[in-house]
């Protein structure tokens, strides 16, 4: 074996670590988020990045929702970074 391919296996192999606990991973969970987001409709009740939980009230366009977070006051988030998470049921607000 030539020595200088020799000194790239510890680099290579450290690269092959990386792709499999650190970047596989991150793709994985974006392409989930990015369907979440992609599937919410009128009713969901989400998370917002700021931690502020309201109902989709309306789908504004590919872009943009508007989310009430109280009674008669409503906000225009960003779907792509601007919700965290869908709550699945009533159980998973604390109150």
């Amino acid at each position: 074996m030539d020595p200088a391919i020799g000194q790239f296996i510890p680099l290579i192999l450290i690269f092959v670590i990386f792709y499999f606990f650190l970047i596989r991973p991150q793709q994985r969970k974006a392409k989930e988020h990015k369907k979440m987001v992609e599937e919410l409709k009128r009713g969901d009740k989400i998370i917002t990045t700021g931690g502020i939980v309201g109902t989709v009230d309306r789908i504004i366009d590919n872009e943009k929702i508007e989310v009430e977070i109280a009674e008669n006051v409503k906000v225009e988030v960003f779907r792509a970074n601007g919700i965290q998470s869908l709550i699945n049921n009533k159980a998973d607000i604390k109150k």
